[in-house]
């Protein structure tokens, strides 16, 4: 891939020397649907959730694609009372992605973020910050890119 066509996200990894795959999908919209266009397992693909927390703090969450956030859980995970999703007009301005292309590297400010307990097994698929790329990593790499907590945080 030239350097042109590379998200931040990819320009973030290369920057750190961490390994990752790219991968491109079209015409999809739900993240099942973008890991069953990648030929891949849903449990290894994640999607990037923000949120916002009583105390108005931000928090960023990634859990599998076919997996739901469990608020109460989440809210524990980040020692708060509660948590509930941010809207969709907020994602832009405080992250720098738009729904759908939102990835927990390379946001405009780095929130606390908690990834789902499911991801330490293999490599996972993340966005790469644009609809349409994905990037695959190892956990351990990602967590060189993101300071991570990981937490049960799903249904």
């Amino acid at each position: 891939m030239s350097k042109e066509n590379k998200t931040n996200v990819m320009r973030v990894l290369d920057q750190k020397k961490i390994p990752y795959t790219e991968h491109f999908y079209e015409g999809v919209v739900s993240g099942v649907d973008v890991a069953n266009y990648l030929g891949e397992d849903p449990k290894r693909c994640f999607k990037t959730l923000v949120t916002v927390a009583a105390s108005k703090a931000h928090y960023v969450f990634i859990v599998p694609v076919d997996k739901t956030l469990d608020l109460k859980k989440a809210a524990k995970a980040v020692d708060e009372k509660s948590v509930s999703m941010i809207k969709q007009d907020e994602l832009l301005p405080l992250t720098g992605y738009v729904h759908g292309g939102c990835s927990p590297i390379g946001m405009k400010k780095q929130f606390k973020t908690v990834i789902d307990e499911t991801a330490i097994d293999n490599t996972i698929f993340i966005s790469a910050g644009k609809i349409g790329y994905q990037v695959e990593l190892k956990y351990e790499d990602l967590k060189k890119a993101v300071p991570l907590k990981t937490a049960d945080i799903t249904v």
